[in-house]
């Protein structure tokens, strides 16, 4: 039987699934952009109860770090941006029913093989159970459906809100295997990129008002 704890902990994983695919397979950025909001809010909530279920109140340092920068930052910067470019998504390389077919397949195949061998990739007994199995296989879902946009999606923004989503994989996956180090914490704030984000959205916007399309295979247009 799990915990109160473990079980809020284990739900809200979950619910990092949904989101991910949401932002993946809403061709419209502006959803997409409130799919990434409403995860990072998530993740936000996980790390806090982590905090108080293992106690290691470093990660609240951590989750202050991930409500400005993936919370606010972030989705304030796709907002802006945003409005600067068309809100429809350029076409994908993969039409929407296909799509989804094999983002739900992608879900349930990485989510089982990463919870079936975790046993295989644990560094410590200390992480052997739950909630961090079911959390490990949750973060490596989420970085492989942010691959799968990154690989599948023309559309620039998109190519960013996928980064993000891959960034998000990363840290859930930090938190899973080491959660009771303090500098688990000091690692997840350093690893933020935000900045780098932003860099990537000036840009695309540049190529937006010189080309008109933020379509990543046209950028062929803009020589000479």
């Amino acid at each position: 039987m799990f915990s109160p704890m473990q079980l809020i902990i284990i739900i809200l994983s979950f619910a990092l699934v949904l989101t991910s695919f949401l932002t993946v397979e809403s061709r419209d950025l502006v959803k997409s952009s409130r799919a990434y909001l409403a995860q990072a809010l998530l993740l936000v909530v996980i790390l806090a109860v982590y905090a108080v279920y293992l106690p290691n109140h470093e990660l609240f340092l951590w989750c202050v770090m991930i409500l400005i920068t993936k919370g606010i930052m972030v989705p304030y910067l796709l907002r802006y941006y945003g409005r600067k470019v068309s809100r429809q998504e350029a076409e994908p390389l993969i039409s929407f029913w296909p799509s989804l077919v094999i983002a739900l397949g992608l879900i349930i195949v990485f989510f089982w093989l990463t919870h079936s061998n975790y046993s295989f990739i644990v560094p410590s007994d200390a992480v052997a159970g739950e909630p961090y199995r079911t959390n490990l296989a949750v973060a490596v879902t989420v970085l492989c459906l942010g691959l799968y946009a990154l690989l599948t999606r023309r559309d620039a923004v998109k190519a960013v809100i996928a980064l993000c989503l891959m960034e998000n994989g990363v840290h859930l996956a930090l938190m899973s295997l080491a959660p009771t180090i303090p500098e688990t914490a000091m690692i997840g704030v350093a690893t933020d990129v935000v900045i780098s984000i932003w860099m990537l959205l000036y840009i695309i916007t540049g190529i937006y008002s010189k080309n008109g399309s933020t379509d990543a295979w046209e950028l062929s247009k803009l020589r000479g």
